[in-house]
């Protein structure tokens, strides 16, 4: 009883530690992560959602990566998902647009062969002051 209290008491401070800064979990070749609670990051991706619907965010992207002066883009767009791949600064991005359900979009971001956070955070960081700015 007193190893499992002992237990508990170690575990609920190591929690509250990890919830406040950036975290990630490896399982096998399987990688996630949480930064601050806003991002997700799985396996290069980082994900954030925004709460705005799905065809102002996909214009976001598209014009995100536009003003990165973005070669050789790909765009696949269907109703509810979208896909932008593109070379940006010898840089291969993947952009993935999910609708999530109404009026909130999920954007998931892959800079180079396996995941560039930076990179992927300052897209992300552009794709959301395009969004303020509309």
């Amino acid at each position: 009883m007193k190893r499992k209290l002992l237990g508990l008491m170690l575990l609920v401070p190591a929690l509250l530690l990890i919830t406040a800064c950036d975290t990630a979990l490896t399982v096998g070749t399987k990688t996630i992560g949480i930064r601050s609670g806003e991002f997700i990051y799985t396996d290069g991706y980082l994900r954030a959602a925004y709460i705005f619907p799905f065809e102002k965010v996909w214009a976001a992207c598209e014009k995100t990566v536009t003003d990165l002066k973005a070669v050789d883009v790909e765009r696949v767009k269907k109703i509810a998902t979208g896909n932008l791949t593109a070379m940006i600064q010898d840089d291969k991005v993947r952009i993935s647009v999910e609708y999530v359900e109404k009026g909130m979009t999920a954007v998931s971001i892959m800079v180079g062969p396996s995941g560039n956070n930076l990179a992927s955070q300052l897209i992300h960081d552009r794709i959301a002051n395009v969004l303020k700015n509309s």
